[in-house]
């Protein structure tokens, strides 16, 4: 036998023993190998030997046969299941020590271990993060539940069809199984109405993950499948169109008709045969089929002949419908529908005439940005017993006539859900699980946009290779976009360049896949208004026909923006692709990118109503879009603008959730990333207010991170049970910027939270009070332990070593005992005492009760040159004050200098030693650090005596601190609640 020969044989036998493994388990590989090929019939060296030798050439045999392996063990690298007697209980998931039980229990040679290590290497990024209520398990629980067909098809599609890898596959069926398996097991006697959230990202495949949901609910058993799908006749039918071509399929769509005659006749991916098949109607090959009530064009309407429609059909009359003997032959019935008062009022309508099953028909009721129209703002405390909004009023309808309905709401802005009491047992609080999705790879989101760490990037030492806000982000001008459009000109030319050098990489690079470059838009989006999108359409036209493209005056203007700014930046960002060394290169592709854009006299779509979706002119999946696209709020949730590579954004929203959500650069640029750029206004003034739209977002991606690295906090299990469930996660979102609220304002419920425990993490309060009296009070508690630090400062460095950066403090220092310190803190006055309550308690905790802590550093920071003192205390000791403004007035924003934090967070234990000496002779294992920052406001400077005296009740005591590293209080949970009733412990941590 031949090599080739060999190793073809190979793959046919390596795949039969890998997917005819028992429930997936890994198995010993010889004794299952060699009962397969004896099975079969196949004669081949099954040794480990051969099958190294076979991977490692370069054929279509060998690569294959190395797909089929990465997949099944990213499979087994992720399963979860680590209850008793799983295979992989004893081993965490996406870890090496998952890696090698399952290598031990395929019996595999270490020559084999290390090539498949090397070849497949074990990921170990974070999955999804899960608070969640304690379930009961049912999903791979004895016999396997329902009918593996859709989810195995969609898998499939997703990895055939899309080209996803397979590791991308596995995170999407990772991730619906963690909603799937907390669902009520719809074949129960009993039934149980479950409720939960799931937060992924703006424009992050949040679809695909409730496509996977679906898939694996319906083959579970669900039959009844009722998916929100936004507000906007345009979403709902993106939704529909999805989900029909993922998930449904052409036999469940034609379903014995003409392919003429469907819906889709004309759609371009029905035409290519990108709808999934399924050989055949599901249910005359053993499974069930989905047949859909909603179409593409046509929302829900009430069904005539006495709702036979939604009437699904028993086997076995005298048993429930949710007996599997009914379930699995059963048909499912799919409905997409827009969360529209009257449509919704007909589905309940409708609903009511089958009364008699309801009880009986597992239901799954998908919400599509769930914090849009679904969440009641009805304040039942002040408005006492009013009715609900609209569209939440039919949804409660709905889940009381459907006992067995679980709800699953999808949103990226969350804050909404997380306010709604979950007392009212009617409503749609995620009470049994919330589920933060991972960022995926190749996703650019808010982090993207900006420089977040001022420690890895200081402001002078940018470039385009280390800044994002470099590399992607360019200001508004306001007064020059007032005169003459200068700001909106360059982001056109930019949209002319980036579109000739995706044609130049069409053209010149072979690595670019077929269709990469098929929309190529640019998004302006100023005013929700069509009054303005019709002056501003006026004002886009003007500048492209002044533009002169193809005029020696148009390409210098093309070449100085091409050098100054796309050059450089693709020569850093372009991972792989094609970039022209010159302009002259380039400048032989402008024509056609004019072309494309504007050969038809008209460069600009106006997208601010349905109609402009409907008749195809801004339909991205009917037709390649080539354009500008103005609008608002059409084009500020659920619509994916396809092929986005400039953005022009001045829209003000009032709140975060709104304006993440108008955040349409967020998402996928694969073959295009480093051709991003993002036009933002920058200090606008809007009354009395300075909106700095670009602050704006960085402030709601750090209070998004912050929630998200919360949740994470929270999902670690103590004892094997949650610490927290999803009704005593308390809504802990932050509010960085006063014009910037994080919803708005009737979806927002107080929380009261009792202790945070932060070890070695860099803490700042910011509720200083203003009153004079409350202010000499504080300053009084400090000035005894400033009067006692040495007089010499001291200088700590840290460097970096992977950045290789110092950070320099020259400060003030002195130990002192942790019981004075906490007396001190303890005294305070504050002009928001909740604020520094949870922190205080956690150090009292470690100071009084578990004795983690033996002493504080004191810092006080001090300027290198003798300016800015003041004098301080009986001793008329000089110190260095700080000019730092309440930016969320009363509150302030960041007080330290980031340069300062690296050494203290070093001393704390929550950085590695850098050698610094200095530094080094503070560090102790139960110390933490407090630094202390004396601030005096713009409007108090002019007090300050040329000696350097000022009133106390002028001067705001302000300190950072961060406790030891090894500070983690008496247990590993990290948050302590408090309820308004203890003895419902499942009540929301509303304040009264």
């Amino acid at each position: 036998m031949t090599s080739t020969e060999n190793d073809k044989a190979l793959l046919e036998v390596h795949r039969s023993a890998l997917e005819g493994m028992p429930a997936g388990k890994p198995m010993p590989l010889s004794t299952i190998v060699a009962f397969h090929a004896d099975v079969h019939g196949i004669t081949v060296d099954s040794s480990e030997a051969a099958f190294r030798d076979a991977v490692t050439r370069d054929t279509e045999e060998s690569l294959a046969l190395l797909k089929l392996w990465r997949r099944h063990l990213t499979h087994w690298d992720r399963a979860t299941d680590t209850s008793a007697g799983s295979w992989c209980s004893g081993s965490e998931s996406r870890t090496e020590g998952r890696r090698s039980a399952v290598f031990d229990r395929l019996g595999l040679e270490a020559a084999t271990r290390k090539l498949l290590d090397d070849a497949i290497p074990v990921t170990t990024e974070t999955g999804p993060v899960v608070i969640s209520q304690e379930y009961t398990p049912w999903r791979g629980i004895g016999t396997p539940r329902g009918v593996d067909w859709y989810w195995p098809a969609y898998e499939r599609y997703l990895r055939e069809v899309k080209g996803w890898p397979d590791e991308t596959v596995a995170d999407v069926s990772d991730a619906a199984e963690r909603v799937v398996e907390r669902l009520a097991d719809p074949t129960s006697v009993e039934a149980y109405q479950s409720k939960g959230l799931v937060v992924g990202y703006v424009q992050s495949g949040k679809t695909a993950n409730f496509t996977g949901v679906i898939a694996k609910a319906v083959d579970a058993g669900y039959r009844l499948v009722i998916v929100l799908g936004g507000t906007l006749n345009l979403l709902r039918g993106q939704t529909q169109r999805r989900l029909d071509m993922e998930l449904v399929g052409r036999e469940n769509i034609l379903r014995g008709t003409v392919e003429t005659e469907s819906d889709y006749a004309d759609d371009r991916d029905w035409l290519r045969d990108r709808f999934i098949k399924h050989s055949g109607l599901p249910s005359e090959l053993g499974a069930f089929d989905i047949e859909r009530l909603t179409t593409r064009e046509n929302d829900y309407k009430s069904l005539a002949q006495g709702i036979r429609a939604l009437e699904i059909e028993k086997r076995e009359k005298s048993l429930p419908l949710h007996d599997p003997r009914n379930l699995d032959h059963a048909a499912a019935r799919l409905m997409v529908v827009k969360k529209n008062k009257t449509v919704l009022a007909k589905l309940v309508k409708d609903l009511k005439k089958i009364s008699g099953l309801l009880g009986e028909i597992p239901t799954l009721i998908i919400d599509d940005e769930s914090d849009e129209a679904s969440v009641n703002t009805v304040n039942p405390r002040r408005n006492g017993n009013a009715e609900r909004t609209a569209i939440n009023e039919k949804l409660s309808e709905l889940l009381s006539l459907l006992p067995r309905a679980q709800y699953v709401g999808y949103t990226a802005t969350p804050f909404a859900n997380v306010f709604i009491d979950p007392s009212d047992t009617a409503d749609i609080f995620p009470k049994d699980f919330l589920i933060s999705l991972s960022r995926p790879k190749g996703y650019m989101g808010v982090q993207d946009f900006h420089d977040l760490d001022p420690l890895l990037v200081p402001e002078d030492e940018r470039t385009f290779a280390n800044s994002n806000e470099l590399a992607y982000v360019r200001s508004i001008d306001a007064s020059e976009e007032e005169d003459d459009d200068l700001s909106l000109r360059r982001a056109i030319d930019m949209f002319v360049l980036t579109a000739a050098i995706k044609i130049f990489r069409e053209t010149e690079d072979p690595l670019v896949p077929p269709e990469t470059y098929r929309h190529h838009t640019m998004l302006v989006h100023e005013s929700r208004l069509t009054a303005d999108h019709r002056e501003l359409k006026g004002r886009i036209l003007k500048l492209w026909d002044e533009s002169g493209y193809t005029s020696a005056a148009g390409h210098a203007r093309l070449r100085e923006l091409f050098e100054s700014d796309l050059l450089p930046v693709s020569r850093e960002r372009a991972d792989g692709y094609a970039v022209p060394e010159s302009f002259e290169k380039l400048a032989p592709y402008v024509g056609a990118a004019t072309a494309r854009i504007g050969g038809d006299l008209n460069p600009v779509i106006v997208v601010n109503g349905d109609k402009d979706i409907e008749s195809g002119e801004a339909d991205f999946e009917r037709r390649s879009i080539w354009k500008i696209l103005l609008g608002g709020q059409k084009l500020s949730r659920g619509f994916t603008v396809e092929g986005l590579t400039v953005s022009y954004y001045r829209r003000r929203a009032g709140n975060a959730s709104t304006m993440m959500q108008m955040g349409r650069w967020f998402g996928f640029r694969e073959g295009y990333r480093d051709l991003v750029r993002l036009w933002i206004g920058r200090n606008e003034t809007a009354g009395s207010k300075e909106l700095d739209l670009y602050e704006g977002f960085g402030a709601i991606c750090r209070d998004e991170e912050s929630f998200r690295a919360q949740l994470a906090q929270y999902s670690v299990l103590v004892d094997g049970r949650p610490q927290v469930t999803p009704a005593q996660v308390p809504p802990l979102v932050s509010q960085h910027l006063p014009w910037l609220k994080p919803t708005s304002p009737n979806k927002m419920y107080n929380a009261r939270l009792v202790e945070v425990r932060s070890p070695g993490e860099w803490q700042e309060p910011t509720a200083y009070p203003t009153q004079p009296a409350a202010l000499r009070h504080n300053v009084g508690l400090w000035t005894p332990i400033l009067e006692q630090l040495p007089t010499a400062p001291t200088t700590f460095t840290y460097e970096f070593d992977d950045v290789a950066r110092r950070h320099r403090v020259d400060a003030l220092v002195g130990a002192v005992p942790a019981d004075t310190v906490l007396s001190v803190l303890s005294s305070l006055k504050w002009h928001s005492g909740e604020q520094f309550a949870p922190h205080l308690a956690y150090l009292e905790e470690i100071t009084k009760h578990s004795g983690q802590i033996d002493d504080w550093l004191v810092v006080a920071p001090q300027h290198t040159a003798r300016r800015q003192q003041i004098v301080l205390g009986d001793s008329a000791r000089p110190f260095s004050w700080f000019g730092v403004e309440r930016r969320r007035d009363p509150l302030f924003g960041a007080i330290s200098n980031p340069r300062h934090r690296a050494a203290l967070l070093r001393i704390a234990g929550a950085l590695p030693s850098c050698g610094d000496a200095a530094t080094e002779q503070y560090v102790r294992e139960r110390r933490g650090v407090i630094a202390l920052y004396p601030i005096v406001e713009k409007r108090n400077a002019d007090a300050i005596t040329p000696d350097g005296r000022i009133d106390p009740g002028k001067v705001v005591m302000a300190f950072a601190f961060v406790a030891p590293s090894a500070a983690r209080g008496r247990s590993n949970q990290v948050v302590r609640f408090t309820t308004i009733d203890s003895s419902r412990e499942n009540e929301a941590i509303i304040s009264q």
